[in-house]
């Protein structure tokens, strides 16, 4: 028998797209750490994105939020040991969602602040959904909670982000054109001073790659995927 590990609860379908991608760090992630047969302990708890992508540009928040707890308390009733939300901006709800359950909940922004900083970086540049990018509770967090200053693109910039996010990569088109956006907005943050840009959007990583940006890049997939294997182990 393999060693037990612990069991992680995904919240997905955010889109499912990256949620696939989760699922694929994880156990790619376990089998390194434990063997040619070894596989992730999960439970899934998988949105359809339609109605999530609906609510979000009502902003419907507070019924996004009873959803996200619905989903919370049906992984630990289920016998999750931590959760994971696999996307950058419902983590909105974070405090609403960890207040509901008694498990851990794993915040995305946690890790790949931990990283930039320990890489030696404090300013950065984030890409994400305009809701990321323009509201505090992802921004504040990366500031207030880890002390890093946090650069996003100005508004024409953001509004091209946000659409390619929900136009393209969510129905898992990756085109070169929105690759070349990408680059002329991670190139004009990098001009105001960004030393290292976040893909602050689970899906950015299928577009963005490391030769698209003269400074390093942060994929907040793989970043919290990580840190969802680490706590799995410990122990």
């Amino acid at each position: 028998m393999g060693r037990p590990t612990k069991m992680i609860g995904l919240i997905g379908g955010m889109s499912w797209e990256s949620s696939a991608e989760y699922y694929r760090i994880l156990n790619q992630g376990v089998r390194e750490r434990l063997g040619p047969t070894a596989s992730a302990r999960c439970l899934l708890w998988s949105f359809n994105f339609s109605e999530i992508e609906e609510l979000q540009h009502k902003g419907d928040w507070e019924g996004l939020a009873l959803r996200m707890i619905d989903a919370a308390r049906r992984l630990e009733a289920g016998g999750a040991d931590v959760l994971v939300i696999c996307t950058n901006t419902m983590h909105r709800m974070a405090p609403a969602v960890q207040a509901a359950v008694k498990v851990p909940l794993l915040h995305i922004a946690d890790p790949t602040a931990q990283r930039i900083k320990a890489a030696g970086f404090a300013t950065v540049g984030l890409l994400g959904t305009a809701f990321t990018m323009e509201q505090d509770f992802y921004k504040g967090r990366l500031s207030e909670d880890h002390g890093l200053r946090v650069i996003v693109p100005d508004e024409p910039d953001r509004a091209v982000i946000h659409r390619i996010i929900y136009e393209e990569l969510v129905a898992g088109k990756v085109t070169a054109e929105s690759r070349e956006a990408y680059r002329g907005v991670i190139a004009r943050l990098v001009q105001r001073g960004a030393e290292a840009i976040i893909l602050g959007c689970t899906e950015i990583m299928l577009l963005v790659r490391p030769e698209d940006s003269p400074v390093p890049i942060f994929d907040t997939t793989a970043l919290h995927a990580e840190a969802a294997i680490a706590f799995a182990l410990s122990g």
